[in-house]
Formats: structure tokens, sequence, C-alpha cells
């Protein structure tokens, strides 16, 4: 995935790159016709010069004596040469062509300015001529220069858009960074960001909006669900109070009695339901206090000191592999035990026998992470994709448990700012990590 500010760069940058190409297929044709119109320029100067000189000295002096019928004189490159000689031609001639000269025996392609003009009497033919090597060589210098300018210009112009799409960008930025790592709407900031651009400050404004929204309707459903799980604890209270009651009698026929018994664990697992939905919506109304510093290691002992029993019956291996004491700070205790609890719980109910767990702790890139792994059944990937839903089909181990154990601990690591993360593979175990929150 590219961030919107790099595809505003590149966008411009590919348009400038197919410009220069355009530019590059008609620019050798268009520095062409330049550098032959300052030639021919050139060339025209310089034979307004010569005419201006025999006008003022006369064309004496250029018929010397040795030659008198012609004056030729060339710089030693051989690159530009000039040649006055009399002609017997009657049209008057003005036009620039491209000829070959046979120089002291070399033969030179030069561009050459041919014109005719009377002295005394006499018609003249001057030439003046400027070779195409030379002309080929600044086309060739022009070229380069350009090219060079244009890399620059690209570089440039790809940079300072960078910049610019960075800066006009800045509130998305600002906006996204909002929504990061939001878990409950109640904890979205809702101070406005300061653009002058309408999109951004709509969409900002549309966020605000929504999160009011979303957190009206996750309080209503809290307050649902603590109200309907105080009004459902009192009858469930007093029908096992009343069951419990008709077990004490004597006189009870023994079937009756196995159907009181069953009904009592139905009982007792719709009370531990409730109170699993109480503490999950006291979680996420923040109803918990956060003041206590908690040894993570101490903790995660407790725990497997508990289960140690369970595991052994089922043969079942507790390996501790921790670094030095952690001290997790502004923590709930008791939260921080239950949602350690029900994954170690959890992962040895689904290890089977002969099997191993491992509770490790480690520092990764200066973040404090516990690693609770174990070699039990896995889990498929549709079981993964409803792992901390609630009230979605799960392998319950037993029929006490309530199937939403899960649930609560993501509830208590959101609390926590913690973050989960599950691998699990069938018939080959399954890796719970808790990555801390830094400095903390």
């Amino acid at each position: 995935m590219i961030k919107l500010k790099i595809k505003l760069a590149l966008f411009n940058l590919l348009s400038k790159l197919a410009f220069t190409a355009l530019f590059l297929l008609v620019m050798s044709y268009i520095i062409e016709r330049i550098n032959l119109r300052q030639v021919d320029n050139n060339l025209i100067q310089k034979r307004e010069k010569v005419l201006e000189l025999i006008g003022n000295i006369g064309i004496e002096p250029f018929m010397t004596s040795d030659t008198t019928d012609a004056f030729g004189s060339y710089n030693i490159l051989k690159e530009e040469f000039i040649s006055l000689e009399k002609t017997d031609t009657t049209a008057d001639l003005n036009f620039i062509e491209e000829t070959s000269r046979i120089i002291e025996g070399d033969e030179i392609a030069y561009r050459v300015l041919n014109y005719s003009f009377m002295v005394d009497g006499q018609k003249y033919l001057l030439d003046i001529g400027n070779s195409l090597t030379s002309i080929m060589q600044e086309k060739k210098n022009t070229t380069r220069v350009i090219l060079v300018f244009l890399v620059l210009i690209i570089l440039i112009t790809f940079l300072t858009d960078l910049q610019y799409n960075h800066y006009l960008l800045r509130p998305l930025d600002r906006i996204t960074n909002k929504l990061k790592g939001i878990s409950n709407p109640a904890l979205f900031d809702k101070t406005p960001v300061r653009t002058n651009t309408s999109d951004f400050y709509s969409l900002d404004h549309a966020l605000r909006e929504l999160m009011d929204n979303i957190n009206e309707l996750f309080q209503k459903e809290k307050e649902i669900t603590i109200n309907i799980s105080h009004e459902l604890l009192t009858p469930v209270s007093v029908l096992r109070s009343k069951l419990e009651n008709l077990l004490m009698k004597t006189d009870i026929e023994p079937e009756i009695s196995e159907k009181i018994e069953e009904s009592l664990k139905t009982l007792h697992r719709l009370q531990s339901l409730v109170n699993s939905l109480l503490l999950i919506a006291r979680i996420e109304s923040r109803q918990y206090l956060r003041e206590e510093t908690v040894d993570m290691n101490e903790i995660m002992r407790e725990i497997l000191n508990e289960l140690s029993p369970v595991a052994e019956d089922k043969s079942v291996n507790l390996r501790e592999d921790y670094i030095d004491n952690y001290q997790f700070k502004d923590a709930n205790r008791s939260l921080i035990f239950s949602m350690l609890y029900n994954v170690v719980n959890n992962a040895v109910k689904f290890t089977n026998t002969g099997g191993e767990i491992t509770a490790k702790s480690v520092l990764r890139h200066g973040r404090f992470v516990i690693t609770i792994s174990d070699t039990g059944k896995g889990m498929s990937p549709a079981q993964m994709n409803s792992l901390f839903s609630r009230f979605k089909s799960k392998i319950i181990t037993d029929e006490n448990s309530t199937g939403i154990g899960l649930a609560i601990t993501k509830s208590i690591a959101d609390f926590h700012n913690i973050e989960v993360s599950v691998v699990s593979e069938p018939a080959k175990g399954t890796t719970f990590s808790f990555f801390f929150p830094e400095n903390s």
C-alpha cells in the first residue's frame, strides 16, 4: 500500500517524465533549427561587417598582387572561412547552402552564405562558411545542457511536490492518527483538526459526529446489558435457593433429586454467563480503577501454580521462562490475572495428555511481551475469525463454560492498551502473545 502523498508525488513525476519524453522527441529538431538560425544570423552579420570593411577601405587591399582574382581566409581549425573572388555571373546571389569545400587537401562540409555585389563595375562573389562539424558540436553541447537542466528541474519539482503534498495532507495524517488504536469511541480525540482544506474539515467533522453516535449507541447497549444482567441475577438467585431447599428434603425421590441437580448446574452456568457479561460491560464502561503496579512474573507464577494440579492430572508439562522482573504500571491486578488465567486455563483444557504449555516473557523492540504456547488441538481459520467474539460458535470445553472467556480477555487487554496476537494451526497448537505498551 502506498500513501496518498507518495501517489500524488509519483503522478506529478510521471506526468513530468511524459512531458519530458515528448519534449525530447522534438528537441533534436528544435535545437537543430535554432542552431542553424543562429549560424545563419552569424553569417549574415559577418557578411555585413565584410561589406562595411570593403566600403571603408575599398576592394583593392583584398586583391593582392599574387591573387588578383580571389581572396581566401580561414581559421587554423578550418571551422570558418571567408572567400572573395571576381565573378562573371549576371545573377544576383544571396542564399545559404550546405556544401563541401576542399581546404589544404581536406574536404570539409560547410554551411555557406553566398552573396554577390558590385564594386566599380566589377561583380564579386563573397562566400562565408561555418563547418557543419562545429554546428553539430554546438547542437550536442546545447542538448547536453538542456538535458541536465531538465533532470535538475524534474528532481527539484519532485522533491518540492513531495514536500508540498506532505504539508497539504498533514491534516489527513492527524485524522488517521486519531483513529489508530481506538478500541472505544469514547476515547476518540474530538479536538477539531486545524485545516484550511474544506474536504478535510468535512471529513473530520463527519468522523466526530460518527464517533458521538457510535458512542451513544454503545452506551445504550452497555446500559441494556447491565440492566438485563442485574434483572436476571435476582430470579436466578431465587430459583437456585428454592432448588437447594428442595434438595435438603429427605423424602425427595432420587429421580427428582437428579433433575434438580441438573437444573442447579444450568442455573450456575447461567449465573456465570450473566456475571461475565456484567464484567465485560463494566470493563468497557471503564468502571474499574487502574492504580496498581503489577509484577507480571509473579502473576504468571501464581496462575501456573493454581492450574498445576489440573495439568498434572492430564500429564501436561508446564514450562516457565521469564526475563528479569517486569512491573506493569497503571493496571488493575485482578483484571490482568483474569486476562492471563483464561488463556492458560484454555491451554490446559485443550492440550492432550503428554502435551506441553510454555509461558515466557521477552523484550521485543523495547516492549514487554508475554507468550503462552501449547501443543494442543489448535484452531481452524473459521474459529480464529470469531475467537474474541461473543455468542458465536466456539468449542466449549465443558458444560460449566460460558464460552466468552476470550472475549473477556480481549476486553481487559483493550482496557490496558495491550495488543493481543494469536497464531494457531490445527493439531499443532496455539500461541497467544500479549504486547504491553511501551514505557509502561
